[in-house]
């Protein structure tokens, strides 16, 4: 086998190559990190490589591991990249895409408990992926460090937040990468660059020990991939309670790799292809994603029908959101002072983020617990739908497809207007980072222009494997595993 056709493999096909002596991590390693080398000058994905220190690493799981039993890592070997928002690595770069820590340099003292746990299943991070400041936006062109292109058009942006991480992916620089969910930045990048992305439940995975949750519960981590089978071994790999959490979702009752075998009963499902609201149109490649795949899924023996939570339509959930999201903000500035040991300006951030700093500084904190208090009973009344008898909601992952670079630009006079504006990539995908519900893009789909196009499933909470499950039979009646640009690394 070829380097070049390592490329080709998920996650799990390079650590079989491993596990089966056929190749060793650090040749793994070697070659994505040519293929980094070849291709990121014209995709900006990987911010900050670190080449060198994945490389010592691989060599040091070389002479770890002669001999393989069931002890073995899972994704031994396998290259990785994390992304420069969460998932800190003890003495690499942590910028947020904040241009104030870029230029101070800073770096995390410690690993998160996320970061403790991939490493512990065995891959090997060559690098930070790119990221919009503070993952405010549905694309990735930070200021810090430039724009993020689309492998599939470099007009077009990969989405974002996760932006850095889905173009590196769908490039294939790794197999899989680091991404993180506060309003849709896991699906939505997913979604522009035809890869897989969940969104687990809130509470799956631990943001220790630095925080107990983000966003107020919004956010949560895991990855981009190309396959159901690497997302539910990703799953398995980081899913579970750090000591000391606030809070954790519910174990699974098996492994979630586990899960992809089982049988799927007949399920009812959902089909919502206008925009929660009914405001924001929904471009036709878009609702046919959702329609195709809903054909698919009907003659795969599920009952689909036309259907969605009355909860969606609701006008009062984004401006909780915003006020959430915006307090989270003014604290993330907060320590971001701390950490270079002075007060910030607002030539230190975009002027989004500043904007969303002073708005929080106008509410008081009664206001940010009233918020609190709609977003759970939001969670409450959008549930009673899935007790009502539905088992799935599936909808196009986002209202619009991959925006043109510099389209979404929140600058002007309002920023928060402007913000506001890129609520077509984020409408089907934000309401579940307020419930906590487990959401999964799927790459069932291109638009007419040649763009992939995002499906979105969304289960009750807790339910990823029945999402997995599903997921699974999609992937094997619309097989996308082995698509990739052509042209790539």
């Amino acid at each position: 086998m070829t380097t070049d056709a390592f490329a080709k493999l998920d996650a799990v096909g390079q650590a079989a190559l491993v596990r089966s002596r056929q190749v060793k991590p650090s040749e793994l390693v070697e070659a994505a990190i040519r293929r980094i080398e070849a291709g990121n000058t014209a995709l900006n994905a990987v911010i900050h490589p670190a080449f060198e220190q994945g490389l010592d690493r691989a060599r040091r799981l070389d002479a770890a591991h002669t001999d393989f039993d069931d002890d073995t890592p899972p994704l031994l070997g396998v290259p990785f990249l994390m992304k420069d928002l969460g998932g800190q690595e003890a003495g690499r770069p942590f910028h947020m895409g904040i241009r104030a820590l870029k230029q101070a340099g800073w770096v995390a003292a410690e690993d998160s408990w996320f970061t403790q746990r991939l490493n512990a299943a065995g891959v090997v991070s060559v690098g930070r992926t790119n990221t919009p400041e503070l993952g405010l936006m549905p694309t990735t062109e930070p200021l810090a460090w430039g724009p993020t292109r689309n492998p599939w058009d470099p007009a077009r942006s990969p989405g974002g937040s996760s932006g850095g991480a889905s173009a590196a992916v769908a490039a294939g620089f790794v197999p899989a990468a680091h991404a993180s969910d506060g309003g849709g930045s896991i699906r939505t990048p997913a979604a522009h660059t035809g890869l897989v992305g969940l969104k687990p439940t809130r509470g799956r995975s631990s943001f220790g020990p630095g925080a107990g949750e983000r966003w107020g519960g919004f956010s949560c981590e895991l990855v981009v991939s190309h396959s159901v089978r690497d997302t539910a071994a990703f799953l398995d790999a980081v899913h579970g309670r750090m000591p000391g959490d606030p809070y954790a979702a519910e174990p699974p009752g098996r492994p979630y790799a586990a899960q992809l075998g089982l049988p799927v009963r007949p399920l009812r499902i959902g089909l919502m292809t206008r925009a929660p609201g009914g405001g924001i149109e929904v471009h036709p490649d878009c609702r046919e994603a959702a329609e195709s795949a809903a054909r698919v899924l009907a003659g795969l023996g599920h009952i689909v029908e036309t259907s969605h939570p009355d909860a969606l339509d609701d006008p009062g959930n984004i401006w909780h959101y915003i006020t959430v999201v915006g307090c989270s903000v003014a604290r993330a500035l907060e320590q971001t002072a701390e950490k270079i040991g002075r007060g910030l300006t607002r030539d230190d951030v975009e002027p989004l983020t500043w904007a969303l700093a002073e708005l929080a500084a106008t509410l008081p904190a009664t206001k940010y617990i009233a918020s609190i208090e709609a977003v759970h009973l939001l969670g409450r009344r959008m549930e009673a739908w899935w007790q009502g008898g539905f088992d799935l909601l599936l909808t196009p992952t986002t209202a619009q497809p991959a925006p043109l670079l510099g389209a979404l630009d929140p600058g002007g006079d309002d920023p928060i207007a402007g913000w506001v504006r890129s609520a077509p990539y984020g409408c089907f995908t934000s309401p579940f980072n307020q419930t906590g519900q487990p959401a999964i893009s799927l790459p069932l789909h291109f638009g007419a222009s040649g763009v992939p196009v995002g499906t979105q499933l969304v289960a009750s909470f807790g339910r990823e494997d029945l999402l997995l499950r599903v997921a699974a039979q999609l992937e094997q009646a619309a097989p996308w595993r082995d698509r990739r640009v052509p042209g790539s690394v």
